[in-house]
C-alpha cells in the first residue's frame, strides 16, 4: 500500500454543505474507506487548504478515481500527492543499481 497526502479546499457550496451539518466530514470518509483507501490521519488547516487527508492506497489508479469522485460533487478541490517514507528514499538513494 501506498501512502498518500490530499489537500482538500472546500468551494463556496462545501462551505455551506458543512456549516450546516458538520457531520457530514464523516460521511465522507466512509465513502473513502469504502474505496478502499484507509484513512491514516486529517487535520482542518489554515491557510489555502481547508484540509489535509494522510491517506493509504493500493494504488494511483485507486487515488485518482477518488479524487475526481470528489471533486465531481462539486463541494471540494483536491490537490493529490504521493508520499515516501523517509527511510525508503534513504535506502534507495544507497543503492548501487543505476549507472548515474
Amino acid at each position: 500500500m501506498s501512502i498518500y497526502l490530499m489537500l482538500t479546499t472546500l468551494t463556496e457550496a462545501g462551505r455551506r454543505a458543512l456549516q450546516e451539518d458538520p457531520d457530514s466530514l464523516k460521511d465522507i470518509n466512509k465513502e473513502m474507506e469504502l474505496m478502499g483507501v484507509k484513512i491514516i490521519d486529517q487535520y482542518a488547516l489554515l491557510g489555502p487548504y481547508d484540509f489535509v487527508n494522510i491517506l493509504e492506497a493500493p494504488s494511483n489508479e485507486v487515488v485518482t478515481k477518488l479524487s475526481i469522485r470528489m471533486s465531481a460533487k462539486g463541494t471540494t478541490s483536491t490537490l493529490t500527492l504521493a508520499a515516501m517514507p523517509i527511510d525508503d528514499l534513504i535506502a534507495s538513494l544507497k543503492k548501487k543499481d543505476t549507472p548515474w
